[in-house]
């Protein structure tokens, strides 16, 4: 792991120079992508001098105890050296985990799209209420939401809704929210109290650029229709709405949300990208089963991944055996609890999967 260590930190002094020189600046797409590459290699570069720094300085304090010092500097030098020895330990942990494979999507943006499942318009109803705990987790991270489709029932519910996350860094926060969420209540419709359960499934898909996913023009059947509001309302009186077919694999994606018939295109066409993307690490993944089995979450939206029971005011995330009793503002968007818990759950996976590999 040390040989591993000190070729990054060659490779980080390396990028440093190369990032300041004038010539290797005049290209900036060239220098961008080596500000990223270096930018990216900083946190593991900072955090392995830290490490360094605390090795030498305990080998120092070792050595001063070799020597004759009185009573009072042994003990202060006994003192430092357990501080030194269990912040060499941290450090030892913290870089393991971030020499741990990296998600190449992780840094990108994030389609949604949540569908009432069981439970009728009560599943609706739920789908609109996981809908503005995103919106609001989104907001509390400064990150954009865009609609890109949405069947809304009479009541306020879903049906289905497809959006974007926009921000760095937002696939990584969310991609284990891909599943099946399960909600126990009464609902507003049930006269006698009985409490019904309900779900909805979500699915979480990386932003994808057009060099990502290659797709054949002649693939795509595309059919313009009027826009409609829920309860059948025209909200457009021109044929905007847009829907696009991809022929070989059968997938449906639609639009409306824009005015322009363009720009609801360009829209479709950025979700069916992630989702023929999606398709094609599906069948990857498949080759190599026992690793996506040591993953937290398949992303597969069949798995029953979070039970919200309202009146116990509880959540439950099955992955993990997770339960907190703070549904209220887990809904209100204060998800990092729970996020946290997932993340550390599946670096440590990664670790075991990869062995004890030592300093």
């Amino acid at each position: 792991m040390l040989e591993r260590l000190n070729f990054i930190e060659s490779k980080y002094d390396e990028l440093s120079t190369k990032i300041s020189d004038p010539s290797v600046m005049a290209d900036q797409k060239e220098w961008q992508r080596l500000c990223k590459e270096h930018a990216d290699l900083e946190v593991i570069v900072t955090k392995y001098r830290e490490y360094k720094k605390a090795c030498d300085d305990l080998s120092a304090d070792k050595e001063m105890l070799q020597d004759k010092i009185d009573s009072e500097l042994k003990e202060m030098v006994e003192e430092e050296i357990k501080e030194l020895q269990s912040n060499i330990g941290t450090y030892e942990n913290e870089l393991k985990i971030l020499l741990l494979p990296k998600d190449p999507n992780d840094s990108k943006n994030v389609f949604f799209e949540i569908r009432g499942g069981t439970g009728g318009e009560e599943a609706a109803l739920f789908s609109a209420n996981l809908f503005r705990m995103y919106t609001r987790y989104a907001e509390r991270h400064g990150w954009k939401i865009e609609i890109m489709s949405a069947n809304e029932t009479d009541i306020g519910g879903f049906k289905e809704i497809v959006f974007m996350i926009k921000g760095d860094g937002a696939y990584s926060r969310l991609k284990y929210e891909s599943g099946t969420h399960r909600v126990q209540r009464v609902p507003d419709t049930e006269s006698s109290g009985r409490i019904h359960t309900s779900a909805a499934t979500v699915a979480v898909l990386p932003e994808v650029e057009d060099v990502d996913v290659e797709i054949n023009p002649n693939d795509l059947r595309i059919d313009v229709f009027r826009a409609s509001g829920h309860g059948g309302q025209c909200v457009n009186t021109t044929d905007s709405a847009v829907r696009i077919t991809h022929i070989p694999t059968g997938i449906v994606v639609s639009c409306q949300d824009e005015k322009r018939q363009l720009k609801n295109k360009e829209k479709a066409m950025k979700v069916l990208r992630a989702r023929l993307y999606e398709m094609a690490e599906a069948e990857r993944s498949a080759g190599i089963a026992e690793s996506r089995k040591n993953q937290v979450g398949s992303g597969d939206r069949s798995e029953r991944i979070r039970t919200y029971n309202y009146p116990q005011g509880r959540i439950t995330d099955h992955r993990i055996g997770l339960t907190l009793y703070k549904l209220e503002q887990f809904l209100d968007g204060d998800l990092d609890e729970v996020i946290d818990a997932l993340t550390t759950a599946e670096q440590a996976e990664k670790m075991k999967s990869l062995g004890n590999e030592q300093f």
